[in-house]
């Protein structure tokens, strides 16, 4: 459709349609449904797009922008038959997300940021059992990939099993774990990761955060102790404030994101387990609502399963008919 240029490595094209299989079929059936016996796109079709959209998690204040998107073009274009649907869905879509680029982070791989400090810190924030450990190893092993010498630091001290699990993702990442005794100062702990970090030169930290939210005050005190640790060593840290949402949980990766949004200063998301679901239009809700860019997705198990997100191909995939069953 001329819309999408980037090149994407078909590896990443690989993970990426096999990632968005169960939500590809589901948001087709529905969409399919919505325009069965139309010829045009007229007000009975767009209702049922809205309906299609909102059911497949992606918000109804960001369904609301669609249609409305979808409105003005078939208002401009005077007359769209439903065959053209697809590629106008996914020009509109691809289109809104990517108005929401501001305060992004980092670059559009996994190279070291430039002239942001050094190292570069990723602190990584989130409840438990979204995937924040599995992330946090994934990120580790794409920049060790990418060249980068890389420190993780468990200041997830409330669990003892949130270090032992770092510790196996540590390992099969091959990167080394700064870590305390289960209850230890988390602050205490970032502030060894960052003197070891800074000791052995390298060139990302990865911190891991206590994964819970039912007091926001005290994890918001939490979490600006550990800030402060950090700024002892880095200045500009944490330069990356990472909330981790799992998108099997739709509705409710929203509630969460706009929760620690008032705890802490998060500025990336990562969208987890979308392999493994039929709602991963959450992603798309959650990129235009929340205001803070979606900067990595997970899209299959493996410890290469990490992606910087990339709006264009996402949507790409995500309409497109291939491989369908």
């Amino acid at each position: 459709m001329g819309f999408f240029k980037k090149i994407f490595s078909r590896e990443k094209k690989q993970q990426l349609d096999s990632g968005l299989q169960k939500t590809k079929e589901g948001v087709w059936s529905k969409i399919s449904r919505a325009v069965a016996g139309k010829s045009k796109i007229d007000d009975e079709v767009l209702d049922r797009l809205e309906e299609a959209f909102i059911s497949s998690d992606v918000g109804v204040e960001t369904t609301l922008k669609i249609i409305e998107r979808i409105q003005e073009r078939v208002s401009r274009d005077k007359y769209m038959n439903s065959s053209e649907l697809r590629d106008l869905l996914a020009e509109e879509i691809a289109a809104m997300l990517a108005e929401n680029t501001k305060g992004e982070t980092g670059t559009a791989d996994f190279s070291v940021p430039q002239g942001q400090g050094h190292p570069y810190v990723i602190m990584v924030v989130g409840v438990n059992g979204v995937g924040k450990t599995t992330t946090i190893g994934k990120l580790a092993n794409q920049y060790k990939q990418a060249g980068a010498k890389v420190v993780l630091g468990a200041a997830d001290t409330f669990r003892a099993a949130a270090i032992e699990q770092l510790e196996v993702w540590a390992e099969r990442a091959g990167v080394p774990l700064v870590k305390q005794k289960m209850n230890s100062d988390p602050a205490a702990v970032a502030f060894d990761t960052l003197q070891h970090a800074k000791a052995v030169n390298a060139d990302v930290v990865i911190i891991d955060t206590a994964g819970r939210l039912h007091n926001k005050i005290g994890l918001m005190n939490e979490l600006t102790k550990i800030k402060n640790s950090i700024r002892k060593f880095v200045p500009e840290a944490p330069q990356e404030v990472l909330l981790v949402l799992d998108a099997s949980t739709g509705q409710n990766a929203y509630e969460q994101a706009r929760q620690f949004v008032k705890a802490t200063e998060v500025n990336a998301l990562a969208v987890t387990k979308l392999d493994g679901t039929a709602k991963g239009g959450v992603v798309i809700g959650i990129s235009d609502q929340m205001q803070i860019p979606v900067k990595y997705i997970g899209v299959g198990e493996g410890i290469d399963h990490l992606q910087i997100f990339d709006r264009e191909e996402f949507v790409k995939t995500l309409f497109s008919t291939d491989d369908l069953k």
